[in-house]
């Protein structure tokens, strides 16, 4: 099983997503609602419910995926939103677009507005909207990292990263060399310091979780550690998980299976709940 998952993930890397998540979200339900949340650009979001009733509100993850900011889309992430589900958590998949559709910082603004959307709608789904995370893999995760970074996106719509209860970033670029097929998804090379999250850590940030693999052949695994450490000397709490001997997928293979990798999602649950009640804390406290 171990060498047919690895096999098949593998293709992800060659440009054979669909046989890939066909494959991962075989005999998955499907999620428990689908919202427009940008409708003037066709852009939806997929939550996913925890299914145990409890009358406490539930933390609430948004996930967005990668593909080098050039492809993905929300159905394809199931698995990711079941397994969170499945562990306690009200999951939002949400769909960016990608390039050519979108360049940079265009899909930063619809995560933003995915952002708030959900803020806005997570008590009505039995979410808390104080226990707000955002999460991402790969170019996903330099979205969320920027998001919680840079505060002009979530400003932009009535936010600010403070306001969320942490950022989990799985295998992500955060200080990153524009180069080949990026230089036409990041445009004007002004605008590229703009998208590296390590450029505006300044001590307004929520707490962050970082997973990488040491092994990691697409991202540095560098850039985490990075990120890392220059959130911790602006005093923001910042853990990071080096996974060795782990390539890029590693992560999203923990969260298909956590067998094949039990550290991955027992760091995010274990975040979620540490953040979560330092954030119930602090408000209690003003």
């Amino acid at each position: 099983m171990k060498v047919v998952l690895t096999a098949l993930l593998a293709f992800v890397l060659s440009g054979c997503e669909a046989t890939v998540f066909r494959f991962v979200n075989r005999g998955l339900p499907p999620p428990d609602l689908t919202v427009p949340f940008a409708s003037d650009i066709g852009l939806s979001m997929d939550v996913y419910k925890p299914r145990v009733a409890t009358a406490a509100k539930r933390p609430v993850v948004i996930f967005f995926y990668g593909g080098s900011w050039q492809r993905g889309e929300r159905a394809q992430y199931q698995f990711v939103g079941q397994r969170l589900a499945d562990n306690g958590v009200l999951a939002v998949i949400a769909d960016y677009r990608t390039y050519p559709s979108a360049m940079f910082p265009a899909f930063m603004d619809d995560a933003a507005r995915a952002v708030r959307r959900v803020h806005d709608d997570a008590a009505g789904w039995g979410g808390d909207p104080n226990r707000l995370f955002i999460a991402g893999h790969s170019a996903g995760a330099q979205i969320a990292a920027l998001l919680a970074t840079d505060p002009r996106y979530l400003r932009a719509h009535g936010m600010e990263p403070t306001q969320l209860a942490g950022v989990i970033g799985l295998s992500g670029p955060y200080d990153f060399n524009v180069t080949g097929d990026l230089v036409e998804v990041f445009g004007s090379p002004a605008l590229w310091p703009r998208a590296q999250a390590v450029n505006f850590v300044d001590g307004n940030e929520p707490p962050f979780l970082l997973l990488h693999g040491t092994a990691d052949r697409v991202v540095d695994y560098a850039d985490s550690v990075e990120l890392a450490e220059k959130l911790r000397s602006n005093g923001i709490a910042a853990t990071l998980k080096l996974l060795p001997d782990s390539g890029h997928l590693t992560p999203l293979a923990g969260l298909y299976d956590p067998k094949r990798a039990p550290d991955v999602l027992m760091d995010i649950l274990a975040f979620i709940k540490g953040s979560s009640s330092t954030t119930q804390v602090a408000r209690g406290t003003h």
